[in-house]
């Protein structure tokens, strides 16, 4: 009884949100591959990849629009020991780094999309966003792990060492496939443009040895690696004219929160 006294306002409120754009929360895991390209990647050569890890949270506003905010983690690398250029390959700088970020993006649809629907369950769609990131540039030396920022290796004066906490841009494209009313699968490329060029630790020039003097020794040591001792204060070292940046491959799985389960009709 009680049942069939839910059944009549239930098919009523589902013919009415069939006639509707569909809305609601869609939650779940991604994983995928990050890259970083810059002052020790200038060739965007694409041969380390890093891992990544999301949990996302997306809203639809209707079948065309949406909105979806992440948590990612993911990690960076660069060597110049595997570049062909020969001034990189003296050089002789490497770094490693893991990267932790909030984003939100916006999302449009290129065709309508909606949940459980025979006939609009699939879509590629575009987005673009803001994140807040932070990461710590680090490299081995003598077989440890030693941080770079605080050395201050481009002759930064102590106490104004570049942030660890930079905002990016984001923009990609991606494609959303139901696997059920339920569940899709959503697959996404996505690049960061970003305000600091300090990722790998390099941006402008080798400092003299006075601006290291007051440093820890580590500092003019991991400042200068160079394979043949020809380098010279105020000689390149990187190039800050263009900033660094961050390419991701992601695929994840989206449970979307369905607001009306109505109950079967019982023989």
């Amino acid at each position: 009884m009680f049942k069939s006294r839910l059944l009549l306002p239930c098919i009523l409120i589902s013919l009415g949100l069939s006639a509707q754009p569909q809305r609601g929360f869609e939650a779940g895991p991604w994983l995928g591959g990050a890259h970083y390209f810059g002052d020790l990647n200038t060739t965007y050569k694409i041969n380390r990849p890093g891992p990544l890890g999301s949990l996302a949270l997306r809203y639809n506003f209707n079948q065309r629009l949406a909105a979806m905010a992440k948590l990612n983690a993911f990690r960076v690398s660069a060597d110049d020991a595997l570049s062909t250029n020969a001034f990189e390959k003296n050089r002789n700088l490497s770094f490693f780094s893991t990267v932790f970020e909030g984003s939100a993006q916006f999302e449009f649809n290129f065709f309508p999309y909606k949940h459980g629907d025979k006939e609009r369950y699939f879509t590629p769609y575009l987005f673009a966003g803001a994140s807040a990131f932070n990461y710590n540039p680090k490299t081995r030396y003598n077989g440890a792990v030693v941080k770079l920022q605080p050395l201050g290796t481009e002759g930064q004066p102590i106490g104004e060492e570049y942030s660890l906490f930079q905002p990016a841009l984001l923009y990609g494209m991606g494609f959303k496939y139901d696997l059920s009313p339920s569940w899709s699968l959503n697959i996404e490329i996505s690049a960061r443009t970003l305000y600091t060029d300090y990722i790998d630790d390099v941006s402008t020039v080798y400092p003299s040895p006075d601006q290291l003097a007051n440093r820890d020794p580590l500092s003019a040591i991991l400042s200068d690696r160079s394979l043949q001792a020809d380098t010279e204060p105020g000689r390149q070292r990187g190039d800050r004219r263009e900033s660094d940046g961050f390419g991701m491959l992601s695929i994840g799985l989206m449970y979307f929160f369905n607001p009306l389960p109505c109950p079967k009709i019982l023989k």
